[in-house]
């Protein structure tokens, strides 16, 4: 489309309207507003002419703003100001105006009824590179107006993370369209759980966007999206939504992720309890037949050889005191050059050990991936007395031939 045709027909800039849905309320909050160009045949999308740096930012800025005027008063005319407007600007152009083109755009309709703290401005992450301070005070200055703060294609890169906590997003933006080629990738699921932790940290929601099968919208809920978008629940329309259109889907929805999520569950819970029992039987016999920690771990080893590849004894201040005993090629071998090492920098290592003192009881831990050997692995630690404590890493292979225990 010819970025002409459009500046001289700025009354086919139209706004539509994609819904977004909250988790805790399973109906519409807010909309993100796209711009489309409606010509006599058909209705085009204006992304890439928004998107394209070679026309002049004062051009893209005047079809922007026509774009968002045109849904203000749109959502003010139907009575659903009160929703959330989810607004994408380019932080180049943003940082250039100094921002007070848009802010004063806004208050032009604050007597109209639009409320400020439900403005949210969308940022994408590959724009934190050139002007970042610029950027970042102008971010703050939003915010001293009740306006809130997104950031979009988050989880394709984590370079500029560190950068947020300097004005504290309201929203970060994940786009599961990565996920159809990154299914069974651990990576993928190690950097989306740390976003997570930092959105924790930073007093964040998660909205995942691009949401078009069902078993993205699974992977949203489970992996805490507050907020969803995408197809599957709603395409983009030139027209606002009953709030309460998928209220009774999405609810169903949750009961069938929660019951699915509960089973998995129990089952990991009965597994550590299973492995729980075992040690308690047969801990203390070997023990008492071997003084030696690494003849004891050998013998451990070829009775749980049929679920893990890997164990260890370590005391309580993660310093190891026996031999790594490792499978390789269905054989256990010693390796002796891991006595002696200190595994206290690991994440919940201490956490760990604490409770189970407290508790004298072993912990099975979440999924994660191995560093030596790359596959998604779990560890269960158990208490062996005299403050020292076993670690038995479980193989993906046995992992993978029980229902859930990957996830």
């Amino acid at each position: 489309m010819d970025p002409l045709d459009i500046l001289s027909n700025l009354h086919c800039v139209t706004p539509h309207f994609q819904p977004i849905f909250s988790a805790d309320e399973h109906r519409i909050i807010g909309y993100e507003i796209l711009g489309r160009f409606q010509n006599q045949s058909e209705c085009l999308s204006l992304g890439p002419f928004f998107q394209d740096e070679e026309i002049p930012d004062e051009y893209r800025l005047e079809v922007d703003n026509i774009v968002l005027q045109k849904a203000i008063e749109h959502m003010i005319s139907k009575g659903q100001q009160d929703k959330v407007l989810f607004i994408n600007r380019d932080a180049k152009i943003l940082t250039e105006s100094n921002g007070e083109e848009l802010i004063e755009l806004f208050k032009s309709y604050v007597d109209k009824g639009l409320q400020l703290n439900k403005i949210v401005i969308e940022i994408s992450e590959s724009h934190f590179t050139n002007e970042l301070e610029r950027l970042v005070h102008l971010l703050l200055y939003y915010k001293t107006f009740g306006i809130k703060i997104a950031i979009d294609n988050m989880g394709e890169k984590i370079g500029q993370w560190n950068q947020f906590s300097t004005f504290s997003p309201d929203i970060f933006k994940v786009d599961l369209k990565h996920l159809k080629k990154e299914v069974g990738n651990q990576a993928y699921n190690d950097i989306l759980f740390s976003l997570s932790i930092l959105a924790r940290k930073l007093g964040a929601s998660l909205l995942f966007e691009n949401i078009e099968l069902d078993y993205q919208l699974h992977f949203a809920w489970k992996n805490g999206g507050r907020f969803y978008q995408g197809y599957y629940l709603h395409k983009p329309s030139p027209s606002l939504q009953d709030p309460n259109i998928l209220k009774e889907k999405l609810k169903s929805k949750c009961q069938s992720f929660i019951q699915i999520e509960k089973k998995n569950l129990q089952s990991v819970y009965q597994f550590a309890e299973r492995i729980q029992q075992e040690l308690q039987e047969m801990v203390p016999k070997l023990k008492k037949q071997n003084e030696d920690l690494n003849a004891f771990l050998r013998q451990l080893g070829n009775r749980l050889s049929y679920m893990c590849f890997r164990l260890y004894i370590c005391d309580e201040n993660g310093f190891q005191k026996s031999h790594n005993l490792f499978k390789q090629n269905g054989e256990w071998i010693d390796q002796p050059k891991y006595l002696g090492k200190n595994w206290s920098w690991r994440s919940y290592f201490l956490e760990n050990i604490i409770e189970m003192q407290n508790e004298q009881r072993g912990i099975l831990s979440d999924s994660y991936s191995d560093i030596e050997t790359g596959g998604t692995i779990r560890t269960f630690s158990f208490p062996l007395g005299n403050q020292d404590y076993l670690f038995i890493d479980i193989s993906h292979d046995y992992l993978y031939e029980q229902d859930g225990f990957l996830l």
